[in-house]
């Protein structure tokens, strides 16, 4: 990652539609800025930590490690975010 890049991170899960939307929302928004942007995809079912602290909440996204959505992603806000974060 460049020390300068957005870090963006997408807590999700196997067979997740929205976590698939989310996913999609967040690379073309970020596709679409003058901002660098690194998505991290965290499958919380590849830890039992993080299985039991999100369950059933994804997905679940953080920009520059600060909690931002949670199920759906608005296009508007994430925008605003990854600029502000830059």
């Amino acid at each position: 990652m460049s020390d300068d890049a957005v870090r963006v991170t997408i807590y999700t899960r196997d067979e997740c539609s929205l976590c698939e939307v989310a996913h999609e929302t967040v690379t073309r928004v970020a596709d679409g800025l003058d901002v660098s942007v690194e998505v991290d995809l965290v499958d919380v079912d590849d830890d039992p930590e993080l299985a039991a602290e999100y369950g059933e909440r994804v997905p679940y996204v953080l920009v520059d490690g600060r909690p931002a959505f949670k199920y759906e992603v608005d296009e508007r806000g994430l925008r605003l975010k990854l600029l502000a974060a830059a």
